[in-house]
Order: C-alpha cells, then sequence, then structure tokens
C-alpha cells in the first residue's frame, strides 16, 4: 500500500522555487519530446521582485510529496485584473506535474480549490502558467512533436485524470503548423497585392530604436483586437516593459510587422525564435556549455523553426476585406523574412477552437493544425 500524499504550500525563496522546478524531471525522463525550461529564465518568472505578473495577482506554490519526497506540483493564482474584468469567481490554477497517480492530482487540485475558495472564489480553471498571457491550457493532442517556445507539453495520462476527477472543458485552444515556403493562395495574393497598390497599406518592421513607440503599437492593437476574446486578460504597462526588455534579446527589427491603413497603426505580427530547437538536451542548465549553444543559436544561425505568438487586426477591419488584407500582409512580411533566413516552419498558436474567421484565414494559408490544448474548469466544493 502506497504511503499517504501530503502536500507542502512553498514560498518564492530560491530553495523551494528550485524544488519546484526540479518536480517534472523524474516524470518526463523517458518521454523524448520534452524540453526542460532553462532554470534562469523560471526562476525570474518566480520572482515578484522581476515578473509583473505578481503586481496585479496573488500566487501560492505547492509540493505533493510522497516519504518526504516530492512527486508533484501545481500553483493557485488569484488574478485581480482578471476578476475586475469578469467577476464570475473563477481563480486559476498553473504548473501542474504529476505521477500517474490519482491520489497526487486529487490532492494537488484540492489544495489549490481550497486556497482559492478562501479568497472568495467559486470556481477552478486552468492550467495557466500564470496567465493567458503566458503559457497555457494542457495538451489533449500532439503528444509525438516537442513543444514551441512558450507552448506546454504534457504526458498522456494528464487528461484522463482531470476527467476523473470531474473538470470539465472550459475551452480548447490549436497550434498550427505553418510551412513557410509555402506560398500564398494566389487568390489571397491578389487581393492583397490590389492593397498594396492603393497606397493605403503599408507594412514596416519594428524599430528597436524606437522600442516604446513600437511596443505601444503592438500592444495597443492587441488589447483592442483581442478584447472580446473568450478570458482576455489586457496587458499591462509593466507587463509592456518586460516584454520590451526580453524582445530586445531575443529578436531582430523584422520578428515584428507593423501595417498601417490610412496613416493608421492597424495590424501587427510578433514571431519569435523557437528556442526550444537550442536548449534540448541542456536539461535547464547553461553551465558549463549550454550558454554557447544558446549563443550559437541566437547569433550565429537562424533558428529552426519560429512561432508567432501574437497577431492582431483592430476590431473596426474584422469581418471586412481590408481586415483580411492587413492580416495577410502582417502574416506574409514575417513569413518572408523568416524563408529568406531558411528557416523551414512557424507555429501559429494559439488560436480560440471557435474562433472560425482566424481559422479559416491560417487554413486557407496552408497551417495544419497539430497540437490542441485544453483549459479545464470544475465548481469548488
Amino acid at each position: 500500500m502506497a504511503s499517504p500524499v501530503t502536500i507542502r504550500s512553498i514560498s518564492f525563496e530560491k530553495p523551494d522555487v528550485r524544488a519546484f522546478l526540479d518536480v517534472p524531471f523524474p516524470i518526463y525522463r523517458d518521454d523524448p519530446n520534452w524540453v526542460a525550461p532553462l532554470y534562469l529564465e523560471r526562476f525570474d518568472h518566480f520572482n515578484p521582485k522581476k515578473n509583473p505578473y505578481f503586481l496585479h495577482a496573488d500566487v501560492q506554490m505547492f509540493i505533493a510529496e510522497r516519504d518526504g519526497k516530492p512527486v508533484g506540483r501545481i500553483t493557485a493564482q488569484a488574478c485581480r485584473l482578471r476578476k475586475e474584468r469578469y467577476n464570475d469567481g473563477v481563480g486559476q490554477f498553473g504548473f501542474l506535474e504529476a505521477p500517474d497517480d490519482p491520489e497526487v492530482f486529487r490532492a494537488l487540485l484540492e489544495a489549490a480549490a481550497a486556497w482559492l475558495k478562501t479568497r472568495g472564489y467559486t470556481r477552478l480553471q486552468g492550467p495557466f502558467n500564470f496567465s493567458i498571457n503566458d503559457e497555457m491550457g494542457m495538451l489533449i493532442d500532439g503528444f509525438d512533436t516537442p513543444p514551441n517556445m512558450l507552448m506546454g507539453h504534457g504526458r498522456r495520462y494528464y487528461p484522463a485524470r482531470m476527467d476523473a476527477l470531474g473538470f470539465v472543458k472550459a475551452k480548447d485552444v490549436i497550434a498550427y503548423d505553418y510551412e513557410i515556403a509555402k506560398p500564398l493562395p494566389r487568390a489571397m495574393q491578389a487581393m492583397y497585392e490590389k492593397a498594396l497598390d492603393s497606397s493605403d497599406l503599408v507594412i514596416r518592421p519594428f524599430e528597436k530604436k524606437h522600442m516604446a513607440r513600437d511596443l505601444d503599437i503592438v500592444i495597443s492593437i492587441f488589447n483592442d483586437a483581442w478584447s472580446d476574446n473568450w478570458g482576455f486578460v489586457p496587458f499591462t504597462r509593466e507587463e509592456l516593459t518586460k516584454l520590451g526588455n526580453d524582445l530586445k534579446m531575443l529578436v531582430s527589427n523584422n520578428y515584428i510587422a507593423i501595417a498601417t491603413w490610412k496613416g493608421a497603426p492597424a495590424a501587427m505580427a510578433v514571431s519569435l525564435p523557437n528556442l526550444n530547437d537550442w536548449i534540448t538536451g541542456l536539461n535547464g542548465r547553461l553551465l558549463p556549455f549550454g550558454w554557447a549553444q544558446l549563443a550559437w543559436g541566437l547569433l550565429a544561425k537562424p533558428p529552426k523553426s519560429v512561432r508567432m505568438p501574437l497577431m492582431g487586426v483592430r476590431k473596426e477591419y474584422h469581418g471586412t476585406l481590408v481586415g483580411s488584407a492587413l492580416a495577410i500582409g502582417v502574416i506574409d512580411t514575417v513569413k518572408k523574412f523568416h524563408q529568406g533566413r531558411g528557416t523551414a516552419h512557424g507555429e501559429l498558436s494559439w488560436i480560440l477552437e471557435d474562433n472560425m474567421p482566424m481559422r479559416r484565414l491560417i487554413e486557407q494559408l496552408g497551417g495544419k493544425p497539430y497540437k490542441t490544448y485544453r483549459i479545464y474548469e470544475k465548481a469548488i466544493a
């Protein structure tokens, strides 16, 4: 008979965070598609002084133990921005990792629910690591390939464990694989060229020398374009600043495209190198030689694949030919840059399952759905 599962609340002190980050390694020991995140980046993510998410949210980390040894982990988080926007009683969980053991899953999720209940929440929803603007969702389809940058992986038994505990689907999101060399369909190309010929449509790269200006444009378009999406929470000024610092290190100007229509910013697309191509096999550590591998990837050669995590067209153009031309334009501009450097694949993610206009556009461009992530929810007893 197995010994009982105990749950331990942990702090944001470095030894506790390190123990939390170590939990997944034995769980994925025999999974060749799992990519260990870099400890350096994860320590910053869990640092309330460095991650602006903590300015508007409270978080508690939990570790599940058997015989004093960590076997699972979870976070519970109460986001004030989300509560102000929806006031629906929903609190969130994230970073769930556990062996194929129903008692560990039960204990972790009950701990997160109990912590949220004391704060007045009535439903538990997740996973979010930490917010909808971070890594989110539990993989339910697409286990046979590694995840792209800032996208999750998981074990095949995870969804069954959630189902067994009475969790139900709140929403699915889709990741699309896109062959960068694939040309635009003829009809799309003709529509796009007609819009370009009018001189009303102008597309330019991001300009790092005007970082604050262009970040404001990108996030203003995002916060407008996505504002009606399920679960949307806007980026804050502090999150915008951190995003700028991250982009400064990771990308060149042409990774991002900004489109104007009749002189006003109207659409944008942001791509990122898939760092997972470079950090696979490092086990989360840059020392002693991992830093050289990462630097070589960042500075000396183009990425094998990229991800487009942000793309948006202002709401006033949704459902119009202008909107379609804007979307095609920023996607195609970024695509041509990466194609010219020899990058073969891109991931367009994530896309809400019921965002049919965007899904149809991506599929017309040649994108193919290859991973599905699920947000689960359950009433807090």
